[in-house]
């Protein structure tokens, strides 16, 4: 089947190309640039991820978020929080209905090159802290996409209920190598090692029994999961 990628040029969105060159026609990929403080640290590694599948990669400007969207992952907004990724802190950082937006341009420009479905890598590990990286939500946008469109866009969702580790061991026998990937939203030189995405990158090596490749500024424990995790009210 033919599909389009979304793919940030973190983790999980590179094994989810690198999984779907194995088990489908990759056609095309899409990162967006919308504003985000690491935006331009992980852009280039969606480009070289799809630069070695030898598929055409698409990057789409949204200056609008930036300027017209609340959140302190974004360059407008305050600094990025540290601590666990399931903490209720790190809701500062959901871009208010991202994947929505980030899905029906996709779809549209799916449809448009002859395209049958999208692949994004939401997981498990998203559940707490993003509204719209849940299944309740993505089975609702796949129906949308299927419905809106002559093609009857699919929208796949390999990872949906894998957690972060479980994708490391996934994109280790794809034979990633994930010292060429981005996860730290602070977007410096190198990992912060302790806000969020650091944390949940830390955690998954850890999980996945995988040497991580990656060059922390900060090596200190890791904090322990919340006792009880944030939800906003499913769709």
């Amino acid at each position: 089947m033919k599909v389009v990628v979304l793919c940030s040029g973190g983790m999980d969105s590179v094994t989810a190309l690198h999984w779907a060159h194995r088990e489908h026609e990759v056609v095309a990929t899409v990162s967006f640039d919308y504003g985000a403080k690491h935006n331009h640290r992980e852009i280039p590694f969606a480009a070289h991820h799809a630069k070695l599948i030898a598929t055409r990669h698409e990057v789409i400007a949204l200056d609008f978020i930036n300027r017209l969207f609340a959140s302190d992952l974004l360059k407008s907004g305050g600094a990025i929080p540290e601590g666990h990724y399931e903490a209720q802190n790190m809701q500062q950082t959901v871009v208010p209905f991202r994947n929505a937006i980030m899905l029906a341009i996709t779809c549209g420009f799916a449809e448009s090159i002859g395209a049958h479905a999208l692949v994004i890598a939401a997981h498990g590990g998203d559940h707490a802290i993003y509204p719209d990286c849940r299944e309740d939500f993505m089975r609702a946008m796949g129906t949308t996409m299927r419905l809106g469109t002559y093609a009857n866009i699919q929208l796949l969702r390999p990872f949906i209920n894998l957690t972060k580790g479980a994708i490391v061991t996934t994109g280790s026998h794809l034979g990633i190598d994930f010292a060429q990937t981005w996860s730290c939203y602070k977007g410096g030189e190198r990992h912060c090692g302790q806000c969020g995405t650091c944390v949940e990158r830390r955690e998954a090596f850890a999980q996945a029994a995988t040497i991580d490749p990656t060059n922390y500024l900060s090596n200190a424990p890791l904090p322990a999961p919340p006792q009880t995790t944030p939800r906003a009210p499913s769709c």
